[in-house]
């Protein structure tokens, strides 16, 4: 069953663009790239979420993004 979003694809893909397009700015490497991305969802979790959901948000992020990678 494919996984549907609360979120319009169109603006999800501008601010992945925008996103993408700052990394490429800076020149930045794959691996800090990934620092960088990294350090944005921990800033996320640690500002937006109350303590007691972190681990759980945090867990729900890693197999989400474990799902969506290609394992080829």
């Amino acid at each position: 069953m494919p996984v549907t979003s609360k979120y319009d694809d169109e603006q999800v893909e501008r601010i992945i663009n925008d996103v993408v397009n700052v990394l490429e700015q800076h020149d930045a490497s794959t691996d800090l790239s990934l620092m960088v991305i990294g350090n944005v969802a921990t800033n996320i979790l640690n500002h937006n979420i109350p303590a007691a959901q972190r681990q759980a948000f945090a867990d729900k992020f890693a197999q989400a993004l474990m799902a969506s990678i290609d394992k080829q």
